[in-house]
């Protein structure tokens, strides 16, 4: 019986069956392991699968594919490319604001980069790896992680849709070629990193096109903004 907190909504079948895998054994072994050891991993257990209890898998609209997670102090808490309120925003997620002010009307750069009002909106901020030792990117790249975010990616496909994915980078879109269901649409551009968002992620305007596609099949789009100043209920963020 896995001593993590799953989610118990829609998600909960797949979780079942992954839990029940060697590899996920293994993974939660490995990380047991390693912080009796003395190691200090982001994000805590308790935040691990984050993104899946804030947005069910009957509800998933959008997924954003990361990578792992911040590996500093205070940043990860288990939404790709959201960081913790409060925390400096990541440059890859600044990138991310400077698209979306140009893309989406109304969209005022805010101060925090936490993206938890995305998630409940049913965008699903998936790192393709979900744990990192402190100080040390993509350390856990090897514990199994991928094998499980490989069958989120299929258990994805196989919903009735629509859901739109939006791949940045070689390594997103490379997990995103399972992706074959005629009712998701998949928008590619390189990664918004400051190496190469200038090479086709500024201009990408994903997120209108992603609004698009949703209200062309009938449903409510995501509000992508944030923090309206004094009033917002949330704030929001994450990275690779």
């Amino acid at each position: 019986m896995s001593h993590w907190q799953l989610p118990e909504h829609s998600w909960q079948g797949f979780f079942e069956q992954q839990k029940s895998q060697p590899y996920f054994r293994e993974i939660e072994d490995s990380i047991r392991a390693q912080r009796h050891a003395g190691e200090v991993i982001y994000p805590e257990d308790g935040q691990l699968f984050r993104a899946f209890t804030l947005t069910p898998l009957d509800q998933v609209k959008v997924v954003v594919l990361g990578q792992d997670p911040y590996h500093g102090p205070n940043q990860a808490h288990g939404l790709a490319f959201s960081v913790n309120e409060g925390v400096k925003v990541p440059p890859s997620l600044r990138n991310i604001f400077k698209e979306l002010e140009q893309d989406i009307e109304g969209f005022n750069i805010p101060q925090s980069g936490d993206l938890t009002a995305w998630a409940k909106q049913g965008v699903l901020l998936l790192n393709t790896v979900l744990s990192v030792q402190q100080g040390k990117a993509h350390s856990h790249s090897k514990l199994g992680w991928e094998t499980f975010t490989q069958q989120v990616m299929l258990e994805l496909n196989k919903q009735p849709g629509p859901i739109v994915y939006l791949l940045w980078g070689s390594h997103a879109q490379s997990k995103g070629q399972v992706i074959d269901n005629p009712k998701h649409r998949v928008l590619t551009a390189v990664h918004p990193s400051p190496l190469s968002a200038y090479r086709g992620f500024f201009g990408c305007q994903h997120f209108s096109m992603a609004n698009a596609y949703l209200q062309e099949q009938g449903e409510i789009p995501i509000d992508w903004r944030l923090a309206p100043q004094c009033h917002a209920p949330d704030h929001q963020g994450s990275l690779f």
